[in-house]
C-alpha cells in the first residue's frame, strides 16, 4: 500500500470517528454512512421547554459545534466572555449586542441592533452581553471547542445600577 493511499484511509477513519463521536455527543441528526447527514425546520426546532439545539458536536468537547439559541422577548446574557472565537449569524429577530470594554458593565440602553441576516464575530476573551428586545431572535452560533464562559459580574452585583 502506497504512503497516499495509508493516509487516505487514515484520514478516512478519523473522519467516521469524529461523526461517530459527534452523533453521540447530543446533535440532533446522525450522519448517514457516508458521513452526511440534513436537518430539516422541523429537526432544528428546540424540544419542549428548551431554547437550544445541539446540530454538529458539542461546545463542551474537542472539535467544531454548531448550536441554534431561541431568545424569547426580554430574554439575553449578563457581561462575560468565552475563551475561544464564535461565529455567529442572526436568523430571525433583532439581536441587540453591547461588545467590548463598555460591555463589562450592564445597560441594556447601551445596546446595539443586529438585524437577521447578519454575521458576528467574537473573539476569544471578547467582552459582550446580548438580548431579545420586543420579539423573538434566533442566532445560529458556531466555534470550536471545548468552551469556557466566564461572567464578569459577581453574584451580589447584576450590573442594573439599581435599575431592574
Amino acid at each position: 500500500m502506497t504512503s497516499s493511499r495509508v493516509i487516505m484511509w487514515a484520514c478516512c477513519v478519523s473522519g467516521t470517528l469524529l461523526l461517530t463521536a459527534n452523533a453521540a455527543s447530543g446533535q440532533i441528526v446522525t450522519p448517514d454512512d457516508e458521513g452526511f447527514f440534513i436537518a430539516h425546520p422541523a429537526d432544528l426546532m428546540p424540544a419542549e421547554g428548551s431554547r437550544s439545539v445541539t446540530i454538529l458536536g458539542n461546545p463542551s468537547e474537542a472539535g467544531l459545534y454548531v448550536i441554534r439559541i431561541t431568545f424569547g422577548p426580554g430574554q439575553g446574557s449578563r457581561p462575560h466572555f468565552h475563551s475561544t472565537a464564535r461565529h455567529i449569524t442572526v436568523l430571525k429577530g433583532t439581536w441587540w449586542v453591547s461588545t467590548g470594554a463598555e460591555s463589562d458593565v450592564y445597560d441594556p440602553d447601551n445596546m446595539r441592533p443586529v438585524e437577521a441576516g447578519t454575521f458576528i464575530y467574537e473573539p476569544p476573551n471578547g467582552h459582550h452581553y446580548d438580548m431579545a428586545k420586543d420579539e423573538e431572535v434566533t442566532v445560529q452560533i458556531m466555534g470550536l471547542g471545548p468552551v469556557v464562559t466566564t461572567r464578569l459580574e459577581t453574584d451580589g452585583d447584576d450590573g442594573s445600577g439599581g435599575r431592574r
